[in-house]
């Protein structure tokens, strides 16, 4: 059979499962459309959160940049990777503990504020509207070359596949639909990594093929040969500033995703939260040792497939023809001599490949079974769809829950309720859409911004709220708003505007850490220049790191 046939069988299968099990939860209430009732098993909640953080950047992205850049495509796999460590070890306990089941809400109550909740809920709409564009972009190109669709179509597909499980099981659909994905996911991950490592080293375990064979060395002679620099010599693509910088955006970053720290209120209670958190470790790492290997061995079959070969020869390969007609693969022979050059010149490089592409061709340029192929597009699906129904349910909640039930109608009735949170995934479902049409970069790219939003408006006040107890809405206000605007204004005039890198070259993907730190100061100085927060606050705070008591520490989740 051939790739689009297996991906239709492959991928259809899924989708029906993911909908089965989207409809078999379904809920009728506020606290399971919210938080699955805090009812999921440590190991279903490791699963599901490791679906919900290796989104497409992860499974798409991720090896597509490490290729890319060589050693310093490896900030992505520290930053994402040291980020959900500080996640689950220092932040991920304590807003268990404390009880509620959005940033937000933990924003309005630790700072007494609905000014700080409005902030936060804005927040929060940025962070996960940028991170699901990523993830919509990544269903696009799927659709676009395993189903002969453009992209449009494509999105259109994954809107409704997420929006039914979203809005018909709300976080209990989502949560056991992305232990499925995570299945999916992981499969279709390692599959082709175990079959490129025994072909090209002969020892079927990519993590001790990428480091005792002499592939890495090979690679390296290559793009010198071609006029590149080593593939493991750092700092070639990025200055160390830029590199600290973005590891560091993407570190903290993360303790402040909204739809992770969401997933830790999923469960029955703090000890629960800790084990979750520790399978979700497990269960990411697999992925993640993985992809260095599988990055290297993509960049070395795509040089020596592609590389002064004859465009005829490369144009009579079906994987070639299929990629060029999605955009994201093109050549151009600029010396008319009938064959294909890579260089590091864009004058003279006749080879154009979007890094996103990377994970998803590399099957095919190695050769690998049709059904393989077809299994890695159902990954990227899964992986996209998984991350990209947690971030709707975000946005949804900030919406539904922090806006319209805390602040404009206490009163509001059960039902009332969960028909505005379904109605906010529906709109939240549009807008995902339109950003995945209309993408503002790669994948890990867009999924960087996310995480540089994240750490400039999140990071500092919940870190701040949990430990320190002087920290007062005024200062969380300012801090939030001055570090959020910033970053936005960065981004925006370096990606879109024109713009050179201003400070010291750090690229927007980086420039969350100063928007972090600026956060930071602004938050401390304005409230030891404010009053301190009313008592019963700050004994709340000291309540909330206390290891003796496992109830919450304020009053109960309101659901």
């Amino acid at each position: 059979m051939s790739v689009e046939i297996w991906t239709i069988l492959i991928v259809g299968l899924s989708f029906v499962a993911y909908i089965y099990i989207g409809w078999q939860s379904r809920v009728s209430n506020t606290k399971e459309f919210f938080v699955a009732g805090q009812g999921i098993p440590s190991i279903a909640n490791g699963a599901a959160t490791a679906a919900d953080w290796m989104s497409a950047a992860s499974f798409i992205s991720m090896a597509g940049l490490i290729s890319f850049l060589g050693y310093d495509g490896s900030i992505y796999l520290m930053g994402w990777t040291g980020g959900y460590v500080l996640l689950a070890l220092l932040l991920a306990p304590y807003l268990r503990k404390f009880g509620k089941y959005t940033v937000p809400d933990f924003v309005g109550d630790r700072y007494y504020s609905n000014t700080a909740r409005l902030v936060a809920v804005v927040a929060a709409i940025f962070v996960s509207l940028t991170y699901v564009a990523g993830q919509m972009r990544g269903v696009g190109i799927v659709f676009s070359r395993f189903l002969q669709v453009d992209v449009s179509t494509g999105v259109i597909i994954g809107m409704v596949i997420v929006g039914f499980f979203s809005v018909i099981g709300g976080m209990k659909g989502i949560t056991w639909t992305q232990v499925a994905q995570y299945g999916v996911l992981i499969v279709a991950y390692l599959i082709p990594a175990f079959a490129i490592a025994w072909l090209l080293t002969g020892n079927p375990i990519p993590q001790l093929a990428f480091t005792f064979s002499d592939v890495a060395d090979k690679l390296n002679q290559i793009q010198v040969d071609l006029g590149f620099k080593e593939y493991t010599q750092p700092f070639v693509n990025k200055s160390q500033l830029d590199v600290l910088f973005t590891a560091i955006a993407l570190m903290v970053g993360t303790a402040g995703l909204p739809h992770i720290i969401v997933r830790f209120y999923t469960v029955p209670d703090v000890r629960a939260a800790r084990f979750s958190a520790g399978w979700a470790l497990l269960f990411i790492a697999i992925l993640y040792t993985t992809a260095p290997a599988l990055s290297m061995f993509a960049r070395y079959n795509l040089i020596s497939s592609l590389h002064n070969q004859t465009i005829t020869q490369v144009q009579q390969l079906d994987w070639v023809n299929k990629w060029e007609k999605t955009g994201l693969l093109g050549f151009d022979d600029k010396n008319k001599d009938g064959r294909l050059q890579l260089t590091p010149n864009k004058e003279t490089n006749e080879v154009k490949i979007d890094p996103d592409i990377i994970v998803l061709s590399t099957p095919e340029v190695a050769k690998l079974s049709p059904w393989v192929i077809a299994l890695v597009a159902a990954g990227g699906l899964a992986a996209a769809l998984s991350t990209a129904s947690g971030l709707l349910l975000v946005i949804s909640s900030s919406i539904a829950h922090d806006i319209y039930y805390r602040i404009i109608d206490s009163n509001a009735s059960e039902q009332k309720r969960l028909f505005v949170g379904r109605v906010m995934v529906g709109l939240s479902i549009v807008l995902a859409g339109y950003f995945g049409v209309n993408p503002p970069g790669f994948v890990g790219q867009v999924v960087a911004f996310a995480f540089g939003l994240a750490a400039a408006s999140f990071f500092p006040v919940i870190v701040l709220g949990i430990f320190d107890k002087r920290t007062n809405s005024q200062g969380a206000i300012a801090g939030m708003l001055t570090g959020l605007i910033f970053t936005i204004i960065y981004i925006v005039q370096v990606k879109f505007g024109g713009v050179q890198p201003w400070f010291f070259g750090v690229s927007p993907e980086g420039i969350g850490t100063l928007g972090m730190l600026i956060n930071l100061v602004v938050t401390l100085v304005v409230s030891r220049l404010t009053p301190p927060p009313p008592p019963e606050i700050q004994a709340l705070v000291e309540d909330l790191r206390s290891p003796a008591i496992e109830g919450v520490p304020s009053k109960s989740i309101e659901v």
